[in-house]
């Protein structure tokens, strides 16, 4: 069985390869040539049970992927938070992450880009906005972005809503032009007047989390700390790999934030270790743990740290702001 490489070039130039299983056995196969690491999955951790048939998967050692020679970066960072997979922390990171940036006066565009319209919620904002002016209505061209830009609580932060037409957006952009960058061209209006914006998208990697993918200069990935949600890292790295290669070849992995961690439970602890291990230099220091405030304080239309700023979930986000922005005073041509 052999890796299949998607983008070409070298390692550090943005190589994805694609992860297969191989069959079950009792030893690691012996590593092939090239940027391979065999670990075994799902971890055997003492009182945790392995399924009958353990499987060892070639996960692909990449790097933060180099911005092209001579690319503009424009005045500010758009990130994209995706996951293919639902209920890893993406839209509570969007809120949160958005709400500390805001904090540390970063001023911060939150774009909502799911159907479910949760990340507008989250901020106390109307999902469908006002007279239906939402980031819907900004892909199909119908308004500019800039009316559909709503404030939030907060001062530095500002709501591009998300509304249930959404659902319908993948059907209706089949048919128009350059449908791949319909959310890039709705924000090459307003992205001067931002330092940072973030863009929250849906579980999915359909046409909306593409058109994500061709605004976004680079992804922020959450990573729950489940074994389940290691498997399909392959996918959206592969997605990443052909977006870069077609569509968008400034795009670059911001880096992985690992979510929902208990550390209580064992296999949390092993998660941490093998992500760590496998994504050198991509994973954050800081770990946002499983938490109760974090959890209540979307059903009061308020992020984390205007709800309770001294709950370890509001800190926890503080923190990663803190460490992202140092990242960037380190690496400013990232």
């Amino acid at each position: 069985m052999r890796a299949r490489g998607v983008a070409g070039g070298t390692h550090t130039d943005g190589v994805i390869a694609e992860a297969q299983a191989v069959p079950a056995m009792s030893a690691p196969p012996r590593q092939a040539a090239g940027s391979f690491r065999c670990v075994r999955l799902p971890f055997a951790a003492k009182n945790f049970i392995s399924p009958p048939s353990a499987t060892w998967y070639k996960i692909p050692s990449i790097s933060i992927y180099n911005r092209a020679a001579g690319a503009p970066w424009g005045l500010g960072r758009i990130i994209a938070i995706a996951n293919q997979k639902g209920g890893v922390g993406k839209t509570t990171t969007a809120v949160n992450l958005a709400a500390s940036l805001a904090v540390m006066e970063k001023k911060t565009l939150l774009v909502d880009l799911d159907p479910q319209a949760n990340a507008t919620s989250g901020v106390g904002g109307v999902p469908g906005g006002e007279a239906g002016k939402d980031v819907y209505r900004a892909l199909l061209g119908e308004i500019p972005a800039t009316e559909a830009i709503r404030e939030t609580g907060m001062p530095f932060l500002h709501l591009l809503p998300a509304s249930g037409d959404l659902i319908g957006a993948e059907i209706e952009l089949v048919s128009l032009s350059g449908r791949e960058n319909r959310l890039a061209d709705a924000l090459r209006t307003i992205e001067a007047g931002y330092e940072v914006i973030l863009i929250d998208c849906p579980p999915s990697l359909g046409l909306l989390t593409v058109n994500a993918l061709c605004a976004a200069r680079s992804v922020l990935i959450p990573l729950q700390c489940e074994y389940y949600a290691l498997e399909g890292l392959t996918s959206l790295y592969r997605t990443i790999g052909k977006i870069r290669e077609m569509l968008n070849p400034v795009l670059a992995v911001e880096g992985v934030v690992l979510t929902m961690f208990d550390a209580r439970n064992n296999l949390s602890h092993q998660v941490v270790s093998e992500a760590r291990e496998n994504l050198k230099g991509q994973v954050y220091q800081t770990v946002i743990p499983r938490n109760v405030r974090l959890s209540e304080s979307p059903s009061f239309g308020k992020p984390a740290l205007l709800y309770s700023v001294n709950s370890r979930g509001a800190q926890s986000y503080l923190e990663l702001a803190k460490e992202m922005v140092s990242r960037w005073n380190e690496s400013p041509t990232r």
